[in-house]
This record gives C-alpha cells, structure tokens and sequence, in this order.
C-alpha cells in the first residue's frame, strides 16, 4: 500500500525536474541572446550615424547570436547584389553560450543548499532536459533570422547549435558528478590531450602577438582608417577583442605547418606567402607574414607544435610508469587524437568565408590542421612518452658508500690524584713485579676476549707499547735468562706462541668470562706486599694466673719481708 501511495510522488517528482531543467536551458538561450542584444543596441544608439530601425538591430543581434554557435550567415545587401556568406566565428562569443549551458546543466543535478535531497532527474535526462529547452530557443531565433538582412544557413544551423549545446551540457553533468573516470588511462588522455591544446593555443597567441607588435604602424593606420567617431572605433575595438582567439587559433595552425589561406589561391606557411592574398582592411589581419620566403624567424614557430607534443608525451609517460610499453603507446596516440580533433573543430571555426569569389577561403583549413597536429602527437608525443616510462623505470644506482674515516684515538685520561704514588710516579705506569707477571704468564688463557680483559689488567692501552715491549720488561730474567717483560709469551722465545684452552686449576683464581666491553684503560692496581709478620705480644700480667707462692722455710723468721693476712673478723 505504501508503495503503490509513494509511486506517483516519486515519478511527480522526476517530471517535475525534467520540467526544471528544460526551463533552465531555455533561460540560458534568452540570457546569452539578451547580452548581445544589449551590446548592438548600445552601438547603435551611440552611432551618429545609424542605420537602420529597432528591428534591424534585433536581427544583427539574433544573427550575431547564431554566428557564435557555429551556424553560418548570410549577408543580402551586398553592393554586387549578390548573396556573401559569413563563417567566421568570433570565438569570445562562443564561450559565453558554453558556458551558460554548463552551468544550466551542473545546477539542474546540485542537490540545493544545505544539501537537503530534492527531485533530480537522471544524468542522461539533464543533459536531454537543458539541450532541448536552449535548442527550442535558438529554433525560434533562426525562424526569426530568416525575415532579417541576415538569415541563417540551414544546413550549418541544424548541425551546429546540437552539437555545441549537447558538449556544453555533458560538461555540466560530468562537472556536477564530481568529474569520474572510468580508469586511470582514461583520466590521463584528456588531461594530457588538454595540456597540448594549451601549450599550442599559447604559443599560436605569442606567435600572433609578435607579429602584430612588429607591424604595429600598420595596424594603427588600418584601425584609424576604418572609423572617424568614438563610436565606430569603439565597435571595431570589441569586434578586434571577439576575435583575439581567433588569431591564437591561426598562430597555432601557422606553427603546425599546414598555415592559413587569405583567399582562393594564397596560403602562408612558415616557408613563406605564396599565390596573391585578399586581405581585408582589419587591425589583426596587419599581422599576416609578408610576401616572399620565410626565413629563421618564421621557421621558429615550429617550436610550439615540438613544445606541445613533448609535454603531451611527457603527461602520459609520468603516469605509465607501471603500464606495459603497448598501453602507453595507445594512451598517447589517444591523447594525440583528442587534441588533434580539438584543434580541427577550433581551426574550423576559426575560419571560413568572409564573402563570395576569392575571399570564399579565409583562415585555416580544419582537417589539415588537425591532420597536423596528429602528426606531432605521433612523431613527437609518442617516443617522449616511451622515453619518460623508461627513466621512471630506470633502477636507481646504489650510492657509494664513502670512504670510512680513521677515528684519532684520545689520549688516555691521567689518573686521579688518589691513583699516585709518593714518589709522583703514576700507578698506571709502574712495572708489575716479576713474580706476578710470571705468575700470570704461565696460566693458559681460554678465550680472545679473556686475553683481552687480561691486557686492561695489566695497563695496556690503545697505542701504549704491546707485551713484550720496554715498558713491560721487569727487572729480572726468568730462568732462561730472558726478560719476563711479556705476560702471554712463550717462556722459550718462540713467537708463534698461543695460549690454549686449558681450565684454571683448583687454586687458581676463576678469572672474568666476559670481556670488558669497556676500551679505555684502566689503571694498574698497586701490587700488595706480604706484610712483615709481627712479633707476638707480650703477655698482660693481670690476665695470667699468680704463680704459686714458694712455701716458707721460716714462717716465724723474721725479715722474710711478708706479713700474714689478717683473718677475716679480726
């Protein structure tokens, strides 16, 4: 049951919003034709001189309109009478439709403020919903245009205006998804396709700029020339500003090779002007090479397609690092492709007719400068992007090591005042007495680390004299009639002597399994001496018996020098 109620809110809900954004894309037509219309009624009513009523000046304001999504017009009042085309699309005017119908399209799918979920239609239904509002207007627009001095080519104004709205649109629908790819490959190609696009527009616009700053007089005088009042330079100014992309889209075909016609039978190339140009008195047109053969400084424009491709190949080989060598090559020939039918689509705008007989060919042609562009990607783009997956895959070498420096050993501590002797000599520096020395060297040693910790006993320190030498010789011969100066030496002399691995006798002292971890020397401790053996005490009197007195010979004899005791009572 609560399905069955919910059902009709929920498809009210997406009717609703398809409805929305039909609406929004028909305002996004009105708000783009409206901003025109206010450009050429402000010129018009500044002119001192115009031509024309209201109604001639909404149809220039509808065809200019229809001019910026591609379509071509036609021009009826000619001096000759006969019909001249007009192809040329002022690409600063194409970006303001782009991007209304951009936005129109990102806001259909926002979910409101606060985030708060409301009615959205589908992705698939946006784009529908906002390319058929804006293409309901700019139906009406060209039935309009067709009672004007400049209709509307049909043909160009049914294939056009779709695909211009249509790419708009999935934009603004990609843009409000969060901009999702369907892999990483995916994501590079038009970032990498993109920086070509604009690493050529850039340099086209150089290109066109320094050609213009060199033929600056020229410019000025054609630009003079064309209009007296404020008003009519004032309007030529915005027309020079519309069609400054224009003039980076030709610098960009120049630099690629295939250049740009001036008419039936004239093209200029980096190699030079060739046949007869027809150029029209226009400021940016002052820019256009001279006649004759390119020299050095036309031939350095090749530089922005070699720019171009090298940082295209260099956007696909930093993210291939971990691709095999096939699927890099494809991502770049991908790349190559998408920029290549960017600049097709730009350079077929960019130029067109500008009238009937020669002026028929004007600017680039599209296919050959796409074809161009595809060659730079393939020749150039292609091996960078092999070459920057092959140094990002490179092993790094392993840094040598440097050279280990020798620690100087510290001179070793003086021992403290109490360490002294009476005499002012050192106990760290006295000789151990021949007995103890001896004593020492005939007691087998079991381990390196004990004959080590033997050493610290015996005052040997880092860089003192080893066993053996002068500061170890004790004062008397052993019974070989050799110095017992070395503790750990054979007692015959042979010098090949090691210890071996015997046990300490019963008597003997267990010595320290554990070395020292502890280098610095440790002073020598003062040998101890017998002690004299002290003579016996003298017996105390008190402590011994009386010895028994001798018995009287005479009691009763006088001068026997003792009295008798009294008795006790007496």
């Amino acid at each position: 049951m609560t399905h069955v109620t919910e059902h009709p809110l929920v498809q009210g809900g997406r009717s609703a919003a398809l409805a929305a954004a039909c609406v929004r894309g028909g305002v996004a037509a009105g708000l783009g034709l409206g901003a025109l219309a206010v450009l050429v009624i402000a010129a018009w009513i500044s002119s001192p001189f115009p031509d024309g009523g209201p109604n001639d000046v909404l149809h220039a304001a509808a065809g200019l309109w229809l001019l910026a999504h591609g379509v071509d017009l036609v021009r009826t009042d000619t001096l000759s009478g006969v019909p001249a085309p007009l192809g040329v699309v002022p690409l600063l005017l194409t970006a303001l439709p782009v991007w209304l119908v951009h936005r129109a399209a990102r806001d259909t799918l926002d979910p409101g403020p606060g985030g708060r979920d409301r009615p959205r239609p589908s992705p698939s239904g946006a784009i529908a919903s906002v390319t058929g509002g804006y293409l309901l207007v700019a139906a009406a627009v060209v039935l309009y245009s067709e009672s004007g001095p400049f209709p509307a080519e049909l043909v160009t104004a049914g294939l056009w205006p779709p695909a211009v709205v249509t790419g708009a649109a999935a934009a603004g629908v990609w843009t409000a998804l969060g901009r999702p790819f369907p892999g990483q490959r995916w994501a590079v190609l038009p970032r990498a396709a993109g920086l070509g696009l604009v690493t050529l527009l850039v340099g086209g616009a150089t290109a066109a700029a320094a050609s213009l700053t060199w033929r600056a007089g020229r410019a000025e005088t054609v630009f003079l020339g064309l209009a007296g009042e404020w008003s009519g330079r004032a309007v030529v100014l915005l027309l020079v500003l519309a069609l400054l992309p224009n003039a980076a889209v030709w610098g960009a075909s120049y630099g690629l090779g295939p250049g740009f016609a001036l008419g039936t039978g004239a093209l200029a190339t980096p190699l030079g002007l060739a046949g007869d140009p027809a150029v029209p008195p226009f400021p940016l047109l002052a820019a256009v090479p001279a006649e004759g053969r390119g020299g050095w400084l036309h031939w350095s424009v090749a530089a922005v397609p070699l720019v171009a491709a090298v940082l295209l190949g260099h956007r696909v080989g930093r993210s291939a690092r971990t691709w095999s060598a096939r699927d890099t090559v494809l991502t770049a020939l991908g790349a190559a492709g998408t920029c290549a039918a960017a600049v097709a689509a730009l350079a077929g705008a960019a130029g067109g007719p500008l009238g009937s007989g020669r002026l028929s060919a004007f600017g680039p042609v599209g296919w050959q400068a796409g074809a161009a562009a595809m060659l730079w990607g393939t020749c150039v783009g292609v091996p960078a992007a092999l070459g920057v997956r092959a140094w990002g895959r490179r092993a790094p070498r392993p840094k040598r090591a440097p050279a280990p420096v020798p620690t100087p050993i510290p001179a070793p501590a003086p021992p403290p005042a109490s360490a002294r002797t009476t005499d002012g000599a050192d106990a760290a520096d006295r000789t151990p007495s021949r007995t103890w020395a001896w004593t020492w060297a005939r007691r087998p040693v079991p381990a390196f680390g004990r004959i080590r910790g033997l050493l610290r006993r015996t005052g040997a320190a880092p860089g003192a004299p080893g066993p053996g030498g002068a500061a170890y010789a004790g004062p008397h011969g052993d019974p070989y009639g050799r110095s017992c100066a070395d503790p750990y030496g054979d007692p015959l002399g042979d010098t090949g002597y090691e210890p071996y691995d015997f046990l300490p006798a019963a008597w003997e002292p267990s010595p320290d399994p554990r070395p020292d971890p502890d280098p610095e020397p440790r002073a020598v401790p003062e040998p101890k001496t017998k002690p004299d053996p002290e003579p016996d005490p003298e017996p105390d009197p008190k402590l011994d018996p009386e010895p028994d007195p001798e018995p009287d010979p005479d009691p009763g004899a006088e001068g026997s020098g003792k009295s008798e005791a009294p008795a006790p009572g007496a």
